[in-house]
């Protein structure tokens, strides 16, 4: 076979981040939001059948590092070096990061603003780390922002969380700042923020614990998950900023 006359590689999708991209929450394998994103499920979301990544690209090869409770320190120290041992090169890759960091100084202000901070920076290295390994200099790459289960009421009370009603400031600071180093980087930005609202304290109880409650309006479990439903937003988001 001449060298013009060989096939092109497979498509490769590399998911990093936290549990907004993984399957767990959503009821297992392959119907988190990244795995929704590479592959529809079409006895759930038969509305999405043919729009996903798969059917864009036959033989597509999808690699989940994300990770339950992940922050942008473990993406850069395990995450991202596992993605640089695999040998992969992605066409597509996907980050969810920033709200765990932001839950670890829960209920501190001043240090949560401090916490921003470090995550902008962080994302800023990974982004930086990122587009080498991608498979063509412009490769996209999608950040998303980060979701309010309290859907703006900042009521955690009402979730079983201690009160902190600087939180929805703070939320949106972080996603502010996780969409401009996204800019910064010629990253595409998945709103899941904006995709989310309205489907959690507004419209249920987030700490229910089903991955597919009666109502598919509520998209949360465990109050910072992404259910079934949630995991659909997720992709749905992602969809949107792929083709943005």
């Amino acid at each position: 076979m001449a060298h013009d006359d060989r096939p092109d590689p497979p498509a490769v999708y590399a998911a990093l981040g936290d549990s907004i991209s993984i399957d767990e929450y959503a009821g297992g394998p392959g119907q988190g939001g990244a795995s929704l994103f590479a592959r529809n499920r079409d006895d759930t979301f038969p509305h999405w059948h043919g729009r996903d990544l798969a059917t864009r690209n036959p033989g597509l090869r999808y690699h989940l590092f994300a990770a339950d409770g992940g922050t942008t320190e473990t993406v850069l120290d395990h995450q991202l070096p596992r993605l640089e041992r695999s040998g992969a090169a992605p066409t597509v890759a996907t980050l969810t990061v920033g709200g765990n960091d932001l839950l670890g100084v829960y209920g501190d202000t001043p240090s949560a603003r401090r916490v921003i901070g470090v995550v902008r920076r962080r994302v800023g290295q990974t982004l930086r780390r990122l587009r080498p390994l991608m498979r063509s200099p412009n490769a996209p790459i999608i950040v998303g922002t980060v979701y309010d289960p309290s859907d703006g009421t900042g009521d955690a009370g009402r979730v079983g969380l201690p009160p902190w009603p600087a939180v929805v400031d703070l939320l949106a600071a972080l996603n502010t700042e996780l969409a401009s180093v996204a800019a910064e980087h010629a990253a595409h930005v998945a709103d899941i923020h904006r995709h989310f609202l309205g489907h959690g304290l507004r419209r249920g109880n987030p700490a229910q614990t089903h991955p597919r409650p009666a109502d598919p309006n509520l998209w949360y479990c465990n109050v910072i998950e992404p259910n079934a439903w949630g995991a659909d937003g997720v992709r749905a988001a992602f969809w949107q900023a792929l083709h943005s």
